[in-house]
């Protein structure tokens, strides 16, 4: 059984930092994607950062230059490091991980708030 389980939200004041963990069990192959989403009150959830299959890395615009994914895969653990947090960063922050053809696979999310 697939499981997918974030920590490492939390509270910080602008300008701060946080690191998102995001740990994947369950599976026995590779992952075509797997990534963080956020979602604030009131929007659509959005994507944030995400690493392909083959290595590639995805960004939003937003997030660019403050932000770095990475991926321990002995732990099967996917990071988000996130650097000089904006108010507009506050949202609850999802990972998720497909594993194929209908195989996406979502953690109950974690909040992270960052107040000015």
């Amino acid at each position: 059984q697939v499981q997918v389980v974030e920590s490492g939200g939390g509270s910080v004041q602008a300008g701060g930092s946080l690191t998102l963990s995001c740990v994947v069990s369950g599976y026995t192959y590779n992952f075509n994607y797997v990534g963080w989403f956020r979602q604030a009150p009131g929007k659509e959830r959005e994507r944030v950062a995400g690493i392909v299959g083959d290595g590639r890395i995805i960004y939003a615009d937003s997030v660019k230059g403050r932000f770095t994914i990475s991926r321990d895969n002995a732990k099967k653990t996917t990071y988000l490091q996130m650097n000089n947090l904006k108010p507009e960063d506050t949202a609850m922050y999802y990972c998720a991980a497909n594993l194929g053809i209908g195989r996406t696979y979502w953690g109950q999310g974690i909040q992270v708030t960052v107040s000015s």
